[in-house]
């Protein structure tokens, strides 16, 4: 029977740095300690301007190619770009992306908007095209840019994430390897983490621009809003359950799981999770200190961490998470090969 592993990770974070000291210069009423110990981040990576999530992604992809030369590019046979920030209306990024990486032209090429659930969502599509025989290599690209959408005076958020690409490879496989998937959405909730302006329901205006003519590019991606609070009750509600589904449709028990590997949303939402679930802490991987809140790029940059740091290894079962704006969630197990 033919599965779907991940085979090989890497990731790009752009060269610019925002640390806890440039956030106390800009904001001299608060102190770098008590950033770190609120947030548990020192630094986050911030793209140049004008730089794209696509942009980011090619990059990660070159690191990819670059770190596994084994990969054969003109084998790759399905392209999945996941991100919030695509390039244009028309044609889909993947296209443009599929171009500048020099892909074989037979290979299928398809963009995925999401953000915190969408590297759960890209393995499941991968998975599927794997399985189903329409592919062989898929290559799930994932990016994201939410300082583009980040005011200059909003400390919490300019505190919380970073930006970030990352490339993954999946192949087919004999062997164990992603497992069967549990996904949900609450549009209800979509309110509570949005980026109103920008696109087709609600354009940049001139009104807009007037109000925002000091931003950066006056903002012209629209700006994010969170109600940090329901967001974090969305998580401890939901999440709970959404472990207990993932190992129900494994057909596992919370104790064959070796690693957890969450969304890394943020410390407090990490931390009361962990303890809430009763996760032991040395199965419970973390990794944002150095890179914030990537978004769709948290759980491929945990892995590969966990990864280097020898934690994950061959064989382990490791659950992942995603969840967050939409509000929707994901997830799965994979063993690690």
């Amino acid at each position: 029977m033919i599965k779907s592993k991940i085979s090989n990770i890497s990731y790009y974070l752009p060269s610019q740095v925002l640390t806890n000291e440039d956030l106390v210069t800009l904001f001299p009423e608060k102190k770098g300690e008590l950033i770190f110990k609120s947030f548990g981040i020192k630094k986050r990576h911030i793209r140049k301007p004008k730089q794209t999530g696509s942009d980011l992604s090619f990059l990660a992809a070159n690191q990819l190619f670059s770190e596994f030369k084994e990969i054969e590019k003109d084998k790759i046979d399905f392209l999945i770009f996941c991100t919030e920030g695509l390039d244009y209306k028309a044609p889909t990024s993947a296209s443009v992306l599929h171009y500048r990486l020099g892909l074989n032209q037979n290979c299928g090429c398809i963009d995925m908007p999401m953000g915190c659930a969408g590297y759960v969502y890209g393995l499941s599509l991968a998975n599927a095209m794997i399985v189903s025989g329409n592919a062989n290599n898929v290559l799930l690209l994932v990016s994201d840019i939410p300082s583009s959408v980040i005011h200059s005076q909003d400390f919490d958020l300019r505190c919380i994430f970073g930006d970030a690409g990352a490339a993954t490879l999946i192949q087919a496989t004999e062997k164990n390897g992603i497992g069967k998937f549990v996904f949900g959405n609450d549009g209800e909730g979509a309110k509570n983490l949005i980026v109103e302006r920008g696109s087709t329901r609600a354009p940049i205006d001139s009104d807009w621009i007037e109000i925002y003519k000091e931003e950066d590019e006056y903002l012209a991606h629209g700006k994010m809003e969170m109600n940090g609070l329901e967001i974090a009750r969305f998580s401890l509600q939901r999440v709970p359950t959404l472990i207990e589904e993932t190992l129900a449709k494994n057909n596992l028990n919370f104790d064959e799981i070796d690693l957890f590997v969450f969304h890394q949303a943020s410390k407090f939402i990490l931390s009361a999770l962990q303890r809430k679930c009763k996760i032991p802490k040395e199965k419970f991987y973390e990794y944002y200190e150095n890179v914030g809140n990537t978004v769709s790029c948290t759980i491929p940059i945990a892995l590969k961490h966990a990864l280097l740091e020898g934690k994950l290894k061959k064989g382990y079962k490791v659950m992942l998470l995603g969840f967050g704006v939409g509000y929707s969630w994901g997830g799965t197990i994979i063993e690690w090969d």
